[in-house]
C-alpha cells in the first residue's frame, strides 16, 4: 500500500466513521427559542466527535493496513 493510497483510504475510513459517531449524545431541546430549527441539539460536542472519529478511523485503518499488506 503506497502513502497516497493510505492516506485515501483512512479519509474514505474517517467520513464513514464521523457519520456514525455524530448522533451519538444528541438531545433535542425542551424549549426550543423563536428562530431556531426544533431539530437542532443542544450541544452538539463537534470536538469530542471529532476526536473520537480520528482515533477510530486510525484503528480501523491499522486493521485494514494489515489485511491489504503484500
Amino acid at each position: 500500500m503506497t502513502f497516497t493510497i493510505g492516506l485515501m483510504v483512512y479519509v474514505m475510513i474517517w467520513v464513514i466513521v464521523l457519520f456514525m459517531v455524530l448522533p451519538w449524545g444528541i438531545r433535542i431541546p425542551d424549549k426550543i427559542e423563536p428562530g431556531h430549527a426544533t431539530s437542532a441539539p443542544e450541544k452538539a460536542n463537534i470536538g469530542i466527535k471529532l476526536l473520537t472519529t480520528s482515533f477510530l478511523s486510525a484503528l480501523l485503518w491499522i486493521v485494514a493496513y494489515l489485511i491489504l499488506k503484500k
